[in-house]
């Protein structure tokens, strides 16, 4: 066997066990994340990382399924947050649903799209969220770049604002209801479990 076959079949075994390690994960029907996030005052501390000024705005914890997952290393966002996670709770977590919603991300940004409606439009927009994640350290890092779709995140930490002193900025919604531009949650977090 020559050199190139060997890299040939390592690159296949290579890619194999990337697929096998990100594999999306199958529930079946039934809501797996039943609670609503919960969002209270925060009194937290400003935080100083990599050259920016965090402001906790509310304490956020949070237990959702993974709809869908997008890394990013360009630009001044991906120097604070690696990993936009799209999430849902409530009937957003149940795969019966979920099979009836073609779900992306791109641009910071989470899409989703319906031939026919599983629930409603209403239901949707409340129970679903793209996060922008702001790992606390490294540990959290590495646990989310870990995370799969489909398995249930445990997330504490806050809802932030950003700030540098050249003037650029970034903030969180505050809110559930709300959609589009700006409704993003911008969560900086200091707990992560996947399971």
């Amino acid at each position: 066997m020559n050199w190139k076959m060997l890299i040939v079949i390592g690159l296949i075994g290579y890619g194999a066990y990337h697929h096998y390690q990100n594999r999306p994960v199958i529930h079946g029907a039934g809501e797996i994340a039943p609670y609503e996030p919960t969002q209270t005052i925060s009194a937290a501390a400003d935080v100083l990382l990599n050259g920016f000024t965090l402001t906790p705005l509310a304490n956020y914890v949070i237990e959702a399924r993974v709809l869908s997952r997008e890394d990013y290393s360009m630009g001044i966002e991906a120097e604070l947050s690696p990993t936009d996670l799209a999430v849902g709770w409530g009937p957003m977590s149940d795969e019966a649903v979920l099979d009836k919603i073609d779900i992306s991300q791109g641009h910071r940004f989470f899409y989703w799209h319906v031939d026919v409606f599983p629930i409603s439009q209403h239901e949707i927009e409340v129970h679903a969220s793209n996060m922008h994640i702001v790992p606390a350290n490294d540990t959290i890092k590495g646990q989310l770049s870990k995370v799969r779709i489909g398995q249930v995140v445990i997330m504490k930490g806050q809802l932030i604002e950003v700030k540098r002193a050249d003037g650029w900025h970034w903030r969180s919604s505050l809110s559930r209801e709300d959609a589009g531009n700006g409704a993003c949650e911008l969560m900086y977090v200091t707990e992560l479990s996947a399971h």
